[in-house]
Parts: C-alpha cells; structure tokens; sequence
C-alpha cells in the first residue's frame, strides 16, 4: 500500500514537473516576443504617408526583406511606383561619402521633393545632396541653415518670426532683421507663449535654468498670431529623489511642477499680436484654469476670428467662444453641461463659413454626436448624426457639396462596436454613407487637399492592408501593401482570440481578446492573467493588428499563460451610460466584469483555471492591479503593480478630476492606502525612482500601508527608471515573469535569465 501511494507521488510530480511552464526554454522563446524582436519578424504593417506639399502625392517607406525602398503615389494617375533609382543613387552616393552604399539600406530616412517631383534632396551625415531623377545625377549641396531655434516661430508667409526671450515677446522683420518687443511685463512664472511642460524635472542643486520653447498660433494670414500669458505663480512642486546620480555620491534632489487635485492651477490669459501695429489686445474673459478644453485655440480661415473652449473645473461644463481679433472681445457661442462629467476626448468643434454655422460634437442624447449650430444666434439648427453609435472625430467639411466626414464606431451591426469607420453625412442628417466597409479598424490619414485618404485596415487576428481610396466616395484608387508576417507565424505565435461576453448586469455585451501561448496545448489547465488597464479615458482592448503584437504581454503568455484583456463598463468609447460607471467611482475599476468575463471563458474553456487568476498593470492599470488583490483577495491570487497611482490625492489634477470631481469622501474611500488590510495573496509593486508622471511616493506610501498591517509583499525599486519602464526595464520584465511563474505556476523561475538583447535602463 505504502509502495502504490509513493508510485501515485512520484507519478503525480512527474505530470506537474511536465505539464508545468515558466522553464529556461520557455523564457529563451518569449525572449523573440519583446516588442522590439517582434518588431524584426513583420513587415509593413502600416503606411505612413509623406505629402508632398498640399497636394495628393505622397512619398513612404516599404519594407524589403533585405532593408527598404522609398515609394512615390501619384493618386491623379493611379500610380505607385519606386521614388528613384535606388541602385544608380546607391553607387553615386558611395562615391561622394567614400563607403559602400546598399540600395535596400540607403543612409538617410527622409527626403524632400522639389520642382514638381524631378528633384530630391536628403542629408547624409553632415553632408546636404540633391539628386537629378531625370538626368540621374547626384550633387552635393551647400548647407542652408534653417537657423528656427526653439524659441521661434515663423509666419505662414516667412516674412516674421515670433520670438520669446526674456520672458516676453518679440517680433523680427525677416527682409530687413528689425527686432520689435511686443511686451515688456513678463516675469519669471509670469511670462509669454512658453509652453507650459508638466513633466519639465529641474535639479534641484542647479535650479531652473531659463531655456523656453516657443507656443503661439499664427493667423493664416500671417498678420496676427495668438499667445498665453502663462501665470505659474502659484504652481507647487513635485519632487523625486536620485540615489543614483550620474557622478558622485551625493544624491540629488529633483522637482517638476504639478498641482494635486483640488489645488490652485496655472492662470492663461490669451493675447492677439498686431503684426503691423505692434500691438496687442487682450481678450476679455477673466483668466483661464489650465484645464485641456478638448482642442487647442484656432483662426477662422478669414483671420478676423480666434475660436477656443473652456472647460470648467472639475469638468462639468464647456463653453466654445468667438474672440474679434481686432478688439478682443468674446462672445460666447455655445454652453454645455452635464450631470457626471465631459470626456475631453469627445469634444470637436469645427467651422463652416468662417463660423456662419458650428459643427459641435456632444454626448448629450447619450451617445457622441454632431450638432449643427448657428454661429452668429448661438441656436441649435438641428441634430445632425442620431443612433447608438459614437462619432469618435470630425475629420472635414466640404462646404460646397455641405458634406461633413466623420469617423465613429459602432454604428455597423454585428462588428466590434470599438473599430472605427470612416463616413459622410450631409449637414441635414441624410445621407449618411460608409466609406471604409471592411470588418475591421480603420486607421485613416487624409491628403492636404482631402481628394483621397489612406486606410490602414487590420485586427488583431487580420494582418494589415493600406489601400488608397477617395474621399468623395470610399472608392478603390489603388492597392498600396500588405503586410507579411510569415516569420512571426513561422515561432508559432498564435493571433490573440476575440471575444464577447456579458457584463456584470447580464445583459451588456462587452469584448475582449485572450492571447495564447506559441505551445498552447488544450489538453492542458492553464493559469490566466488579466492585463489591466481601465482608465475611464482609454479603450484596453487592442483593435489594430500593430497593437496587437507591439505589447509587453505576449512575452508573459509564452511562459505558460492566458493573458486576457477587457474593457468592462466604466471605460471609453461607448455610450454616455457605460462610461459613467466610473464616474467618482474609479475604484470600480470594471473588476465585476473582468471576474464575470473570466468565469465565462472558464465554463467554455476547460483549459482556464479560475483557481489560478493574476492581475498585473501599469500606470492607471497599476491601481487596478492592487485594487483587485486587494478588494477581490478570494479571486486574484497574485498582482503585480507597476508605477501605480494607488491614491488620486496623489495623482496629477488632470485625470483624478476629470473623473472624480471634486476631491471628497470618495478619494479616501476608493485609495489602494485604505484596504491595503486585505492583502490575502501575492503582491509585487514595481515603480522607477524617476517617475514624473506617476510619483513613485504613490508606491512608497502603499508599502508603508503594507508594512503597518504587517503584509507580506515585494517592492522592486528601479533606479534612474522613468514612467516607461515596462518598455525599456529588462529587469522590472523579467521579475514580472518570475513572479507569476513562482506563485501561479508554483514552480521556481530560471534564476536570473538574461534577455541577451532589450532597451535597457
């Protein structure tokens, strides 16, 4: 009897030892899974157009087996050809720089088209060349110093440069070098058109030292041009601590300038600049909360008009405004308000007739729409879109067919309701027309002359198509490429699978993809883990075939798991209801979903072990991943939580207060400090010293929660590491692998495995 139970044990640990992963082969195949391997196993996944000047043609770069070739596109004779010669440039060019030149790897990435496509110049090295395409030659050009320095903008006509220096502005007549000074009160935190840098680290033993960029915004005519006077006066400080100095033992303090929720912010008072007069008239409106509108201060195409938004605090209301550029007065146009809050991404606004009529994007029916407005009565005309669907982007008008062209999401039937599509739809609300008709996510980029767009066309589980179509129909001009990715295909890596399921109410669908391991096995039970991220601002879920492989969880699939990814209620892109969900309520964190959606996949599934469920995330899904382990202990058994903002209080104004108004009650009552108690399974909180996005205080200050309740947890400090560390952190990858391996596979990880090739810290 004895003897059989010990044949039983032995037999048992055999299969666990065989049906187990997270060994050093499984690590040396997700090694080619980093982004920047998967990177060397695709090609052409995207076209990424070049215009030349405001016309149609463009210029990109198609990815050969061996290197590259710059293609030319000539939409009006439906033409795609190579740029140049690229042998005869190669050979040309290797005599001039006195080294080997390969067609396929020519030395520079851009070029520059002149006199109507015969020419084109590049820069190799330090050298400037202009090659003849008809005659063939090549010729070494003298430099022309484009001397724009960072704290100059040229007008549209090249006649003047707007300058700051001294905290305040100048002008500079180009044909005769004349400097002009626009203002003289301009102080230090008090200055002109210097762009406002929330994440701009000073060191502390130096100081801020006095080195200013340049933001304003020119009239198309070129004879008036807007810019902020920037009140920082009242601007309080973040601050990081470097043990690790680039010299010397002393650590070093740094600071950057960003208020907490609830605190005072910076002040905006926007100018209008008289190029002629010298001149300048303040528009008359009480100063501006540096609060993101929606879309930044523009001109009307007459120059007489600067059009812009204000968003109240707290997000709640939104105003667009007219100003007169001559006088400087305001008038209020349109007034919106809301009940939870206004998304600052489904505000878009534009003209039609230098503001004779509004097209005014709005969630006020429940779902995101165009509205068209009368810009001189302020009247609503008319509704202009209707449905449940979400107009993501007012993408152009045409005024004289009376034409608006949108992209949204949703409104085909049976698809992902997130991909979005581009249409038309007359400004009376009829008519409206599919452009993009392909069952997938459309990434659109639009000639300067809008007579033709480029449609990027992928999924997750459809490689890439760029085709050219025309905009006044969506009709096939040409076939630009497609992708290839038989060496991905040839790892065995699997496309992500797409699914829907119910939400926590029963009746909701809501999506998502699980992702697979190369030597996925349905015989076997596998450990699944959730990647987080629910900011209310974003869609987690990838749609595009490019989002779907640049990403840091196929490496921690091909170790032995099922990573899965959802967008639960609460989070963008749908209708005004199921984004609220999170309203002053980010602590919700659309868990009640993931479980349901887990618990789902595991009754179709007998592969997925519900006993065996991580979490992990960064950022935003750095909180979700301690939230869950620690408001759902009996679900999540481990989590690992990266540059987390585990308390809003903590966190930049902006997001908190989009989302969770005013600060209250509900801070506290949702912060990742206040259950920290709960800890039940296995925590690993990651964060880089040199966050100054998320600061790593957010961290230090749940580990302190952690060590009060007497947790058992890991903290993993990287120095000198920034926001971006799960990109660029070989080490901070690795321990997250080792992490789940150890406590959801229970098996001990390969000691210390080194990626022999990743972007370090």
């Amino acid at each position: 009897m004895k003897k059989s139970c010990l044949t039983i044990l032995i037999l048992l640990a055999a299969l666990s030892t065989l049906f187990s992963q997270g060994t050093y082969e499984d690590y040396q195949r997700a090694e080619q899974f980093l982004h920047f391997n998967v990177d060397k196993l695709v090609r052409n996944l995207y076209v990424n157009p070049n215009w030349v000047d405001s016309t149609s043609n463009f210029w990109y770069r198609t990815e050969r087996e061996n290197g590259h070739r710059f293609m030319l596109v000539l939409p009006s004779k439906n033409e795609v050809k190579e740029a140049f010669d690229h042998r005869d440039l190669a050979n040309k060019l290797a005599q001039e720089i006195h080294r080997s030149v390969n067609a396929d790897s020519l030395p520079f990435s851009g070029i520059r088209w002149k006199d109507h496509l015969k020419f084109i110049q590049f820069q190799v090295d330090s050298f400037n060349f202009q090659y003849d395409l008809n005659r063939k030659k090549l010729a070494r050009l003298t430099p022309q110093k484009d001397d724009l320095k960072k704290n100059e903008s040229r007008s549209p006509d090249g006649k003047w440069i707007a300058f700051v220096k001294e905290y305040n502005l100048f002008l500079k007549d180009l044909q005769t070098n004349e400097e002009f000074q626009l203002t003289t009160d301009g102080v230090d935190h008090c200055d002109y058109a210097t762009p406002l840098d929330w994440y701009k680290i000073v060191d502390e033993s130096i100081g801020d030292i006095y080195d200013p960029g340049i933001s304003v915004e020119w009239s198309p005519d070129s004879k008036k041009f807007m810019a902020v006077k920037l009140d920082r006066r009242k601007a309080r400080k973040l601050y990081l601590y470097q043990s690790l100095p680039d010299s010397g033992m002393r650590a070093k303090i740094h600071s950057y300038e960003r208020a907490l929720p609830g605190e005072d912010l910076s002040l905006q008072e926007y100018y209008i600049f008289d190029v002629d007069k010298k001149t300048k008239v303040k528009i008359d409106m009480e100063p501006l909360e540096d609060i993101w509108p929606g879309f930044a201060p523009a001109w009307t195409e007459d120059s007489k008009t600067l059009y812009f938004a204000r968003m109240a605090r707290y997000y709640q209301s939104i105003d667009l405004f007219f100003a007169d550029a001559e006088t400087g007065k305001a008038r209020n146009v349109i007034h919106e308000d809301a009940h939870t809050m206004i998304e600052y991404q489904m505000v878009g606004c534009k003209l039609i007739h230098n503001g004779e009529k509004v097209i005014w994007m709005s969630e006020r029916d429940g779902w995101s729409h165009l509205y068209l407005y009368d810009g001189k009565t302020g009247d609503l005309i008319r509704q202009v879109t209707k449905g449940e669907f979400v107009v993501r982007e007012i993408n152009y008008i045409d005024d004289q067919k009376q034409m608006i062209y949108f992209t949204a999401s949703g409104a085909e039937k049976d698809r992902d309701p997130y991909f979005r599509h581009l249409y038309k739809i007359n400004l009376d609300g009829t008519g409206m027309t599919l452009l993009t008709p392909e069952d997938a996510e459309h990434e659109i980029r639009f000639a300067p002359d809008y007579s033709c767009f480029i449609d990027n066309c992928s999924r997750v589980d459809l490689k890439p198509k760029a085709v050219l179509r025309r905009l006044s129909d969506g009709r096939l001009i040409k076939e630009l490429q497609e992708a290839n990715i038989d060496k991905l295909l040839a790892t065995g890596w699997k496309h992500p699978e797409r699914f829907v399921v119910k939400a926590r109410d029963g009746k909701t669908d809501i999506y998502g993809i699980l992702q697979y391991p190369s030597t996925f096995d349905p015989g076997k039970r596998y450990p699944i883990i959730d990647n987080s991220y629910s900011g209310p601002h974003a869609v987690n879920v990838p749609k595009s075939f490019r989002r779907g492989i640049w990403n840091d969880w196929l490496p921690l699939a091909e170790v032995g798991f099922i990573v899965v990814r959802i967008d639960g209620m609460g989070t963008a892109m749908r209708s005004k209801a199921f984004h609220d969900v999170s309203y002053k309520n980010l602590g919700d964190i659309g868990a009640a979903d993931h479980i349901a959606a887990i618990r789902q996949l595991a009754e179709k599934y007998a592969f997925i072990d519900t006993a065996r469920v991580g979490i992990f995330g960064h950022s935003a899904g750095g909180y979700d991943a301690a939230h869950a382990i620690l408001k759902y202990p009996d679900f999540y058994k481990a989590a690992v939580a990266s540059s987390g903002n585990h308390d809003h209080r903590m966190s930049k104004d902006w997001w908190p207060e989009q989302y969770m108004g005013e600060p209250g009650d509900h801070y506290q009552e949702q912060s990742n400090l206040t259950i920290a108690g709960n800890l039940k399974g296995k925590l690993m909180l990651i964060h880089g010293d040199m966050d100054n996005n998320v600061n790593p205080a957010s961290t230090f200050r749940l580990a302190a929660e952690l060590v009060r309740h007497n947790k058992d947890f890991d903290l993993v400090i990287i120095p000198n590491a920034n926001h971006d560390l799960t990109w660029r952190s070989k080490y901070a990858t690795r321990r997250r692998m080792d992490f789940f391996v150890k406590h959801l596979w229970n098996v001990e990880p390969p000691k210390e495995f080194t990626f022999t090739e990743y972007q370090s810290f």
